[in-house]
């Protein structure tokens, strides 16, 4: 107890949001799914979030572990404002403990271990206008562990004409989303292995990934943009019935025309052994989602592949041309229709194609 009473003078301490007594110090958090009760001198499973003296804290305020200018395509945002940049940023911590994190030198880092560089929701928003972003995204780690600084940055944020968006795993609860409401203009909601229960069992230390699709319907309901990427994990997470399944129930409650992006997995942490994805692999898993009524179906993390592309679902016509992260031709109309067939295409916020992105970082 007596390292987490020094922590109570730190700048990136602050009194947490969502949480309730229980009675003897103890405090149960409802911020995510596994909402932990927390004895006094004690952490969440975030490893951000403790129980000092009764009162549960965030240990990450503002205590940021990156700052960067990135395109709006990385987050993967394929059908929201195309071209965008956004200012993304990141603390240290995660509710899920994924053995494959490409970044888990910040998501895995937990108690003493928690570093940043330390900034107010003032100063996230200063840099992104300097920087002529178009809005910010929290992002690298799962934003839902910084949850307060996230709150009151996209409030801030809103005032000055910004958007928001989160690249999450969707195990926030659906208080979380509804206390968020309109500050959230987007979402991607990352899922691993098809959605498939054992494998969020083995691999990422969730019992069930189950309410991931009632936090889905809870954002749905604000009317967030919704995006989905499925990881898709050799050997393990590679099941032709989960993304089948997976693709279904998009198509039943989020609609036919929700980006769905495949991502191809990429060796690192824990699961060096695990070779790359085949992108013969990807490609006949792209085809089951689209058999499922699937519209927009993408392959991430194969630059130059045919379905980094947007096409029209009536005629094929090519709409968006990208290489990577970056438009290289936009070809819709200014109402977002095909110019071949007047296809509308389900696409929110003009396009702020750059010429040329300004890459940016304070950290």
């Amino acid at each position: 107890m007596a390292n987490l009473e020094k922590l109570l003078k730190r700048p990136s301490t602050r009194e947490a949001r969502l949480w309730k007594p229980l009675g003897n110090g103890v405090v149960e958090c409802y911020l995510c799914h596994r909402r932990c009760i927390i004895k006094p001198g004690r952490y969440g499973a975030c490893g951000v979030r403790a129980n000092i003296n009764g009162k549960l804290y965030t240990l990450v305020y503002g205590l940021l572990t990156a700052a960067n200018v990135d395109p709006i395509e990385k987050k993967p945002l394929m059908h929201f404002y195309p071209g965008s940049s956004v200012l993304s940023i990141s603390t240290t911590g995660c509710n899920f403990f994924c053995q494959f994190c490409q970044n888990w030198t910040i998501s895995q880092l937990r108690h003493d271990e928690i570093y940043g560089h330390q900034a107010s929701p003032e100063d996230v928003v200063k840099w992104a206008l300097e920087q002529g972003a178009d809005g910010i995204s929290y992002t690298y780690n799962e934003p839902t562990v910084f949850y307060e600084f996230m709150y009151d940055t996209a409030k801030l944020a809103k005032k000055h004409g910004l958007f928001n968006t989160m690249v999450t795993n969707g195990y926030m609860t659906p208080e979380a989303v509804d206390e968020l409401g309109k500050l959230i203009d987007a979402a991607t909601v990352d899922f691993k292995g098809g959605g498939n229960k054992e494998f969020y069992r083995r691999f990422i230390m969730v019992p069930d990934p189950t309410p991931i699709f009632d936090t889905l319907l809870a954002m749905k309901d604000k009317g967030w943009w919704i995006e989905i990427t499925n990881l898709v994990v050799p050997k393990y997470g590679d099941s032709e019935e989960d993304i089948r399944k997976l693709a279904k129930w998009i198509v039943e409650n989020l609609g036919p025309e929700t980006p769905f992006h495949l991502l191809r997995f990429h060796p690192d942490y824990r699961m060096i052994d695990i070779p790359p994805t085949p992108v013969k692999l990807l490609e006949k898993l792209a085809k089951i989602a689209e058999e499922e009524g699937l519209k927009h179906v993408y392959i991430g993390n194969v630059p130059g592949h045919p379905k980094e592309h947007t096409y029209c679902p009536r005629c094929g016509a090519l709409l968006i041309k990208r290489y990577g992260f970056f438009i290289e031709e936009y070809n819709l109309t200014k109402d977002g229709r095909c110019p071949k067939c007047g296809y509308k295409i389900n696409i929110r916020g003009e396009p702020r194609i750059k010429s040329k992105l300004h890459w940016w970082s304070i950290i």
